[in-house]
C-alpha cells in the first residue's frame, strides 16, 4: 500500500501550469483530457461546512470506526434481507482503498461478500498506515463530481467559482449530494442536498427548486486567455507545472503594445507581430509573445520561433567581423554606388531601400543608415564563408553551406528566428560573448562563448546608437531616437513579408517582428514603420523609472579626430582599434577616383532576354550614367553611339561592350552585357 505522502506526490493536475517568475499563472497545457483535475487541496484549505456535509452523507461514524462501520453494514444487510432498496455501507476508508486499488472499485467486479471482504481488509490496512485526516484529505482529492470534474478544488471552482475555503453550507450540501450520483438530474441532487441541510442547518427551510436551478446554472468557467500560450507550449511539453523566468507584467505590456501596433497597421495588410525580451546579463527570457492575436488568422503559430528572412538585421555582424580583422574602421569610406555581382544564378544587383545612392560614405553612416551596397561590399571584404561561420557561431539557424546564400547573405537572405536573432544581438551587447537564453532563474548559467572581440562589438553598438549617423535614411527625428541610451537595427525582407527591429539598452535586449504568419506581403510597411514603433514604445515603458547608460569603451580602443578630404562628411571624433591609425588627426581621402562618372545601367554582366511577342522596334534598354551635366561619349562594341545622359540601346542578340568616355577620349567606365534570343537590329540611338 502506498504511503499518504506518495499518493499526494503522485497527484497530477490535468493541466500543467506555466508560472511567471513570481508564481502567477500565465499559461497552461492540458495533459489529461479525461478529467479536469486541479492542484491538491489540504484539509486546512477546506471550509468546515464541506466535511460536515460529506461525513453526514457518506460516513457518519468516520471518526469512530476502524475502517468498517459494522452498524451500517448490518443495517444494509437487514434492509436487503427484508427486500428493501440496497443501502450502501462502504466507508470513506473503503472508498479510498478502492481508489488506490481499482480492482476493488465499484463496478469492477460483482458486488458479492468476497469483494466486500477484500475492501474491508484494505480499509483496515489503510487505517493502520494512515491517519484519519490523511484518509479524508485523499478522499476529497480523488472524488469524481459532475462531468469531468475530479477532486474538491476542481468541483468548487468549476461549479461555484469558489476556492474550497469559500464554500458555504448550501454549496457543501450540493457537493456532498453529488458524490453518490454525480450524473443524477439536478432535481434529484437538490432533494438529497435538502436532506443533508436538514442536519447541517436544522430548522431552516430548504428550497429544492432553487438548489436545482443553482446546479443547472453552474458552468465550468471558461479559462481566461493565457498570457503566454506559446511559451507554455514550449516549456510544458513534459506535462509538469513549471516556474519560468517570464514576468507577467512585462508579458502583458508587450502583448498590449503589439496589439495596438497591429491594429494601426491592419489596413496595410498586417495581421501578426511577435516580441522577445531578454535580460542582457543573465539571458533570462522576460517576455515571449509568439502572436499578437486579435487580427491574426494564425494565432497558434509561434512567430517568435518561426524561421523568417532576416533582412538587414544581419549587417551589424558583418561590420563587426571586418572591424575586428582590421579591414575597416568606423571612419573608412565605402562606395555606395550601383553594384552588380556575377554568380551561378545570374547577376546579383543590390539596391538601397530608397533607391538612392550616397557615393562615398563612412562605415559608421553606412551601418547606422542601413545602406545595402556598402554592406555587400563589406561581406565581399570578409568573405561569405567567414560571414556565414560567424552567424552559425551565434547559433542562428543557417543552412550549413555558405554557397547556399552567396553575396545575398549581406542583405539577410538567410532565415532566422526572432528568439535566436535577439539572443545574437545580446552577444553584441555583452562584448562579443554569446550564451544561451535561460527560461528559468533556476537554470544554471551556461558558460559564455566568445564569438567577437569586445572592441569590435562595442564599436558596432556605438554606431547603432548614433542618431546623427542614421539621419541619412531615418532622419533626425527617427522613432529609434529613444529617451534613454539604446542601440537598434531595423530590417525588412523581400517583398515586405517581414520587418524587424532588434536592439538593446543597458539592461535589456529586445526584438520585435511584424508581418503575416501566412507569409503574405504587407503594403508599404518597413522595419522603421512596422516593428520599430512597437520596439521604441516598449523601450520607453521598460525605462520609465530606470536609467540606461552607454557602456564604457573596453580596453583596446582610442578616440581620435577625423576629417575628410574632400569633406564628404563633417569632421568628428571617431573610435579606432589601438594601433590601427597613427596618432593625431586622421585624414580620410577618396580613393579610386570615387567622384568619377560611372555607368549606372546596365549592370555589369547583365543578361537580357529578347521577347518574340514584343515588336522588335520596342525592345531596348536605356543606358545612363551618373553625371548628366557633362557631355560624355558613349561607345557600343567599339563604335561611337552618341552623347548624352542616356542612351537607348536596341536589343541585339549576343555579347556587347558599352563604354563611357570623357571629352579627351579617356575611358571612364564600361559594362559587359549579353542579349539572348531574337533577330539582329541596328545601331543604338540617343
Amino acid at each position: 500500500m502506498p504511503t499518504f505522502e506518495q499518493v499526494r506526490a503522485a497527484h497530477r493536475p490535468s493541466d500543467a501550469l506555466l508560472l511567471d517568475r513570481h508564481g502567477e499563472p500565465i499559461g497552461a497545457r492540458r495533459v489529461d483530457a479525461t478529467v479536469r483535475r486541479l492542484a491538491w487541496v489540504s484539509l486546512e484549505e477546506v471550509s468546515p461546512a464541506l466535511p460536515e456535509a460529506l461525513l453526514w452523507a457518506e460516513d457518519q461514524r468516520f471518526w469512530q470506526h476502524g475502517g468498517v462501520d459494522w452498524a451500517a453494514a448490518a443495517a444494509a444487510l437487514w434492509q436487503r434481507a427484508g427486500g428493501g432498496a440496497a443501502r450502501g455501507a462502504s466507508t470513506i476508508s473503503m472508498q479510498v482503498a478502492a481508489m488506490l486499488d481499482p480492482a476493488l472499485a465499484r463496478g469492477g467486479a460483482p458486488r458479492d461478500l468476497s469483494r466486500k471482504w477484500s475492501q474491508a481488509e484494505a480499509a483496515w490496512a489503510l487505517e493502520r498506515a494512515w491517519s484519519k485526516p490523511q484518509i479524508l484529505e485523499a478522499y476529497l482529492n480523488g472524488l469524481g463530481f459532475r462531468g469531468e470534474l475530479q477532486g474538491l478544488r476542481a468541483a468548487s471552482q468549476g461549479l461555484f467559482g469558489k476556492a474550497p475555503d469559500g464554500l458555504d453550507k448550501q454549496d457543501s450540501a450540493l457537493l456532498a449530494a453529488l458524490v453518490r450520483a454525480p450524473g443524477a438530474p439536478a432535481t434529484t441532487v437538490a432533494r438529497r442536498a435538502c436532506q443533508i441541510l436538514a442536519h447541517t442547518r436544522p430548522g431552516e427551510p430548504c428550497d429544492a427548486p432553487a438548489l436545482a436551478s443553482l446546479l443547472n446554472a453552474a458552468q465550468p468557467p471558461q479559462p481566461a486567455e493565457p498570457l503566454a500560450p506559446h511559451a507554455a507550449r514550449r516549456l510544458l511539453a513534459d506535462g509538469q507545472t513549471r516556474r519560468s523566468s517570464l514576468d507577467a507584467a512585462l508579458q502583458r505590456t508587450a502583448r498590449q503594445v503589439l496589439a495596438a501596433q497591429v491594429a494601426q497597421l491592419a489596413p496595410r495588410g498586417v495581421e501578426d507581430a511577435a516580441a522577445v525580451l531578454l535580460d542582457r546579463r543573465s539571458g533570462e527570457v522576460l517576455a515571449y509573445v509568439g502572436s499578437s492575436g486579435g487580427f491574426s488568422r494564425a494565432a497558434q503559430v509561434d512567430a517568435a520561433d518561426a524561421p523568417r528572412q532576416a533582412g538587414s538585421t544581419l549587417k551589424p555582424f558583418f561590420y563587426a567581423l571586418a572591424l575586428e580583422r582590421g579591414l575597416l574602421t568606423p571612419a573608412t569610406l565605402l562606395d555606395d554606388s550601383p553594384l552588380a555581382l556575377a554568380g551561378e544564378a545570374g547577376v546579383y544587383a543590390p539596391r538601397n531601400y530608397d533607391g538612392r545612392y550616397q557615393g562615398p560614405v563612412s562605415v559608421r553612416r553606412a551601418l547606422a543608415s542601413s545602406l545595402n551596397v556598402p554592406a555587400v561590399r563589406t561581406v565581399g571584404l570578409v568573405g561569405v564563408p567567414a560571414a556565414h561561420a560567424l552567424l552559425r557561431a551565434l547559433a542562428l539557424p543557417l543552412l550549413p553551406e555558405p554557397a547556399h546564400y552567396g553575396d545575398s547573405l549581406a542583405l539577410g537572405s538567410a532565415d532566422v528566428t526572432l528568439l535566436s536573432l535577439t539572443n545574437a544581438y545580446r552577444a553584441l551587447a555583452n562584448g562579443g560573448v554569446w550564451s544561451p537564453v535561460r527560461w528559468s532563474a533556476d537554470d544554471p548559467m551556461a558558460p559564455g562563448r566568445r564569438v567577437l572581440g569586445a572592441p569590435a562589438a562595442w564599436l558596432v553598438g556605438h554606431m547603432l546608437s548614433d542618431n546623427a549617423a542614421r539621419e541619412t535614411t531615418f532622419g533626425f527625428d527617427s522613432v529609434l531616437a529613444t529617451p534613454v541610451w539604446s542601440a537598434a537595427k531595423t530590417g525588412t525582407s523581400k517583398d515586405m513579408r517581414d520587418n524587424w527591429c532588434i536592439g538593446f539598452t543597458e539592461h535589456y535586449v529586445l526584438g520585435v517582428w511584424v508581418g503575416n504568419a501566412s507569409g503574405a506581403p504587407m503594403r508599404d510597411v518597413s522595419g522603421v514603420s512596422g516593428a520599430a514603433p512597437a520596439w521604441a514604445e516598449l523601450v520607453r515603458t521598460l525605462h520609465r523609472d530606470l536609467a540606461s547608460r552607454p557602456p564604457p569603451p573596453p580596453p583596446g580602443l582610442r578616440a581620435q579626430a577625423v576629417r575628410y578630404e574632400p569633406p564628404v562628411e563633417p569632421p568628428r571624433d571617431e573610435w579606432f582599434l589601438a594601433g590601427s591609425v597613427p596618432a593625431g588627426t586622421v585624414v580620410v581621402t577618396l580613393q579610386d577616383s570615387a567622384g568619377r562618372p560611372r555607368i549606372l545601367a546596365p549592370q555589369a554582366g547583365a543578361l537580357l532576354a529578347w521577347d518574340p511577342d514584343i515588336p522588335p522596334g520596342r525592345q531596348a534598354l536605356v543606358a545612363r550614367h551618373s553625371d548628366p551635366q557633362r557631355a560624355l561619349q558613349w561607345q557600343l562594341d567599339g563604335r561611337d553611339a552618341g552623347q548624352g545622359a542616356t542612351l537607348t540601346v536596341p536589343l541585339v542578340p549576343g555579347p556587347h561592350r558599352l563604354t563611357l568616355l570623357d571629352a579627351a577620349g579617356s575611358v571612364l567606365d564600361e559594362r559587359l552585357f549579353e542579349v539572348r534570343g531574337g533577330p539582329g537590329t541596328p545601331r543604338a540611338s540617343r
